[in-house]
């Protein structure tokens, strides 16, 4: 199964770079069906091997100029900000028993992987719809809406490990009108810092085993390079579709197995 794990960790680098997002969506239930490591944990790690590989992503896409540093300034800022306040801060303060009564308890991990399989499925509707409003007329960009959904991701970033990438993208489609190759390029550089910025917030506070981890991001790089170089040959509105319902149906499954086994 660690070996299906390792081979999996190239699809996480293969869909940030195809659709500038996924990267967690694989990273979180890999690393917890698959090689047994626990929710908890597996919040920090995927942090450090989706923004190691998002960070090579972002280094190649801006040698083709296709990064708009504007929109890094006005969403990364705000979100880099909020994910080391989360990781730093707010995440050590969250007991592993948050709510217990005659034998029913809700644990930190299930509320992790309950919150992430939510995310799964907010993730798919916006790919989905996202091709659906090609011809949206989006309005003049609001920077301080902008700002706000940075926020936003960096919260949901520092909880579940979690790229933000499904957030990013239509934000920088929709409300700053960036083409979609630009906007997958932009929302990788957004993604690289989140995450590592999350990463050193919680540095202190989980044992990592650094043979494993740097392993399973240079399969996860591995598979970015490849990603970027595919993502010139298939459509992306095409691909987002696809992987989106590609994601409903996982999260639907993770919420389905967490229910059942709790």
């Amino acid at each position: 199964m660690e070996i299906i794990g390792f081979i999996s960790g190239v699809l996480v680098g293969i869909s940030l770079g195809l659709i500038g997002s996924g990267g967690s969506i694989f990273t979180i239930p890999i690393l917890v069906y698959l090689i047994g490591i626990s929710p908890s944990k597996t919040t920090v790690y995927s942090l450090f091997i989706v923004g190691v590989s998002a960070l090579v992503g972002s280094i190649k896409a801006s040698f083709a100029n296709l990064i708009h540093y504007k929109w890094v300034f006005y969403f990364g800022i705000p979100s880099v900000i909020s994910v080391f306040v989360m990781r730093k801060f707010l995440m050590p303060l969250v007991p592993d028993i948050l709510w217990q009564i005659e034998g029913f308890s809700l644990k930190k991990d299930l509320l992790i992987m309950l919150t992430f399989a939510i995310l799964m499925v907010i993730s798919s509707i916006s790919m989905i719809k996202l091709r659906k409003e090609k011809g949206y007329q989006s309005v003049e960009p609001n920077i301080s809406n902008i700002i706000i959904k940075g926020v936003l991701v960096g919260i949901l970033t520092g909880f579940v490990g979690v790229g933000g990438g499904f957030l990013i993208i239509p934000t920088l489609t929709l409300k700053a009108r960036l083409p979609i190759k630009n906007a997958i390029a932009t929302s990788l550089t957004i993604i690289a810092a989140n995450a590592l910025i999350g990463f050193t917030g919680s540095l202190s506070k989980v044992n990592i085993d650094w043979r494993f981890l740097i392993s399973f991001t240079l399969m996860s790089v591995l598979g970015i390079l490849l990603g970027m170089f595919l993502n010139q040959k298939i459509s992306n509105e095409k691909l987002k579709s696809t992987f989106g319902w590609f994601v409903l149906c996982t999260g639907i499954y993770i919420i389905i197995k967490e229910l059942i086994s709790f």
